[in-house]
């Protein structure tokens, strides 16, 4: 049986994201502590992305590890930053649905 996690990011804290959520994300797909893991950009975190540098090379670097990493969509055209993230190959879609069905089905979430 696969084992996923879901790391959301939802805050502007760029010190909280690099040191948990990209931390986290980053080794449990290195170590594999998790056969599939997903970071899910939503909310303040769409705009902070688009716009930092540091948080973009880390997470070129999560997604070379094979991290999946997906952004809200609502959050990214409320921002103005949709094209910006795919720019940065971020799936841009709609999360509502995908994290519901996430959850319903017992998958593992975290959240910063």
């Amino acid at each position: 049986m696969k084992t996923k996690l879901i790391v959301l990011w939802v805050t502007r804290d760029t010190e909280a994201a690099m040191n948990m959520a990209f931390m986290y994300a980053r080794n449990s797909k290195v170590r594999r502590w998790w056969d599939e893991v997903d970071l899910v950009i939503w909310g303040p975190s769409a705009e902070v992305t688009a716009n930092d540098k540091m948080i973009q090379e880390e997470l070129k670097v999560m997604q070379h590890v094979g991290v999946s990493i997906k952004a809200c969509i609502a959050c990214a055209n409320r921002y103005g930053v949709t094209e910006k993230l795919k720019a940065l190959n971020i799936e841009v879609v709609s999360m509502g649905p995908i994290l519901t069905q996430e959850l319903q089905a017992g998958v593992k979430v975290i959240s910063v």
